[in-house]
């Protein structure tokens, strides 16, 4: 979401006549957008912010803004903890952002606008010429669930739905510059438009289903609680969905879910689980786990892991519970020590290690379809003369497993038209996170496309 956030800042800026730079030491205007969903987001982000003062004395007309989550909670802190900030703005204010840098530029004073009353933008206006190859598109902000471990409601508000022909509108902007994979997100897309009555989640993936010239469909994040059938039979219905769903648990004791605020207990995921299977056997299934929960035992941490060799996940985001300011287990008693909440991560990490790689191998001389995305960032940039060597290329499946295969460097012009192109290749080795392949080619030596 902050990616999809950041492109929208570069969008306005352009506006204003500022253009991107790679060099921070050649920017006249640095906009650092944060996180705070854990605690080493927000050392990070004043860490930054820590080393931007020494570029600020070297250059007193630099100006640095600061967005997105930590702004919106941090406001006054941070202008202690670092007076030369030029602009702090929230996670709704956005499309008020270009005449927060213009009054800064005028002034020459801070400008603040943390003010969450008004409503954020419905649509977005995009001026850039081309878009990647796979992009975002938010559908909805904010959340009404209040984990009781998480800060999003407090710092991004209650959940909005963007009105369905919006989101169709800027998905076929997109697709004409030049995207072909787009991912909808959201805090619970599968709530998305309840509170308005507009079209349920399941009517807008078909809605998308429809555009044409858009190849592939993915989403996030998805609520187990509002994980609906007719969601489900749209992995079986639309041929453009991708065959992956990401459906965090969190963890697998009734016990700590009920002291999550998380609304479903073990045995209902594990139903949907099974609905899921049921309609898409191969459907790859990855997961959110958070360790260490205040009270939480070495027999609930058991039920977490028996969870995990019941269900198989095909990858895993796991952390180690800390405490965030606004969130209400901050004030929970019976925390754990970071020994043991470190001891429990690596555990859940080692065993889901086993999981991928079986999945992984389990790939191995089969022909997958993969969205060609680009060069893999592993190639020898550094050496623009060395065209003797093949170039690795990367993209992804329906399953979301990244792909890398090599392609002849001495024909990159060939190699630039399969862009945005899907491909058949043979998987030949499977890695820890990712797979390695070479493409399919016909009789006469040429690549092979997917149907």
């Amino acid at each position: 979401m902050n990616v999809y956030d950041s492109g929208t800042i570069l969008s306005d800026l352009s506006i204003l006549g500022y253009k991107l730079t790679d060099n921070v030491k050649k920017a006249d205007l640095v906009i650092i957008n944060t996180c705070t969903i854990r605690e080493k987001a927000e050392q990070k982000a004043f860490s930054f912010l820590g080393r931007m003062a020494d570029l600020k004395n070297k250059k007193p007309g630099l100006m640095i803004a600061i967005g997105g989550c930590l702004a919106q909670q941090e406001a006054k802190n941070i202008l202690k903890r670092v007076p030369f900030v030029d602009i702090v703005f929230g996670t709704n204010v956005l499309g008020r952002l270009p005449a927060l840098i213009r009054q800064a530029e005028k002034t020459g004073e801070t400008a603040i606008d943390v003010d969450m009353s008004g409503k954020s933008r419905s649509a977005l206006t995009i001026h850039a010429k081309k878009t990647p190859i796979t992009d975002y598109v938010t559908i909805m902000r904010g959340c009404d669930n209040y984990c009781t471990y998480c800060v999003v409601p407090y710092v991004r508000g209650r959940e909005t739905s963007r009105l369905p022909e919006d989101v169709v509108n800027e998905i076929k902007i997109r697709v004409k510059k030049g995207m072909k994979e787009v991912t909808l997100l959201g805090q619970n897309v599968n709530s998305y438009g309840k509170k308005e009555g507009l079209s349920s989640f399941s009517e807008l993936l078909a809605m998308a289903n429809d555009i044409e010239g858009l190849q592939r469909i993915r989403f996030t994040t998805s609520h187990p609680k509002d994980l609906s059938l007719n969601l489900i039979h749209a992995f079986r219905d639309l041929e453009k969905l991708c065959n992956h769903i990401h459906l965090p648990i969190q963890s697998g004791s009734n016990k700590i879910l009920k002291k999550m605020n998380r609304k479903y207990t073990r045995e209902a995921y594990l139903e949907k689980i099974g609905s899921l299977r049921s309609v898409k056997p191969d459907i790859a299934i990855t997961t959110d786990m958070i360790v260490g929960f205040p009270g939480e035992a070495e027999s609930e941490f058991a039920e977490t892991l028996d969870l995990m060799k019941t269900i198989e996940f095909d990858g895993l985001f796991a952390f180690a519970y800390s405490d965030r300011q606004l969130a209400p287990a901050s004030s929970f008693n019976d925390k754990l020590e970071e020994g043991v909440k470190k001891e429990r991560l690596l555990k859940l990490l080692d065993l889901q290690k086993e999981y991928t790689r079986r999945k992984n191998k389990a790939f191995i001389n089969k022909i997958v379809t993969v969205l060609v995305e680009g060069p893999s960032k592993k190639n020898n940039s550094d050496k623009p003369n060395a065209i003797s060597q093949d170039l690795q290329w990367t993209g992804r499946t329906p399953e979301n497993k990244i792909v890398n295969f090599t392609l002849d460097r001495t024909d990159l012009s060939c190699n630039d038209h399969l862009l945005g192109k899907l491909i058949n290749v043979r998987i030949e080795k499977a890695l820890s996170n990712s797979l390695k392949g070479t493409p399919v080619t016909d009789i006469k030596g040429e690549i092979t496309y997917a149907a």
